[in-house]
């Protein structure tokens, strides 16, 4: 099974926020599959549906961003899963607006989402696809910029990086994972 996880935060306040364009992803491959995610386990939204062969779980945390690995280690204990089978997406204020780049493992790098991730999977060693938000300007504080929505210029960038990280996922579950990074980490 194939363990798909966006972070963001949960609630209508946050839907359109910069540190909620992990979810984005989530919600357009559950439109593109057909396979909703609303059922509430593991403190998250769930969905599972089979996808080009292979079984897929797409997972909403719902324990707020900095939390989120409190939601995804007992799913992962529940159904027995491995993180080898695991991609986690979300925002990258290290990346320019709308590049979106795919590891096989690292560091934090200061998001406190995958702090969390790695304190409760205890491993680095885990797929994700970091969706570029860019820094914010110096008058804005990190937590209000990551809280706030995308200006109207920024919109189309952001949605369409949404776009690109479902299309790598798909590639992933496809063909492997290493492939979709030399496709996808190879745009401009």
């Amino acid at each position: 099974m194939k363990w798909i996880v966006g972070l963001g935060n949960p609630g209508i306040k946050y839907e359109q926020t910069r540190h909620n364009i992990g979810f984005w992803v989530i919600d357009e491959l559950s439109k593109r599959w057909g396979i909703p995610v609303h059922k509430e386990k593991w403190k998250s939204l769930v969905g599972e549906g089979v996808v080009h062969g292979e079984k897929v779980l797409l997972i909403k945390p719902l324990t707020f961003m900095n939390n989120s690995g409190e939601a995804v280690r007992p799913a992962l204990d529940y159904l027995k899963g491995n993180v080898e089978d695991l991609v986690v997406i979300y925002d990258d204020m290290d990346l320019p607006l709308g590049q979106v780049r795919l590891r096989l493992k690292g560091s934090a790098g200061g998001h406190n989402g995958m702090k969390s991730m790695i304190a409760h999977l205890g491993t680095q060693n885990f797929k994700r696809i970091r969706i570029g938000i860019d820094h914010p300007p110096v008058q804005i504080s990190v937590p209000d910029y990551v809280l706030s929505p995308f200006s109207k210029d920024e919109w189309p960038i952001a949605q369409e990086a949404a776009q690109i990280a479902a299309n790598a996922v798909e590639q992933w579950i496809k063909t492997d994972f290493v492939d979709a990074m030399n496709k996808f980490n190879a745009r401009k």
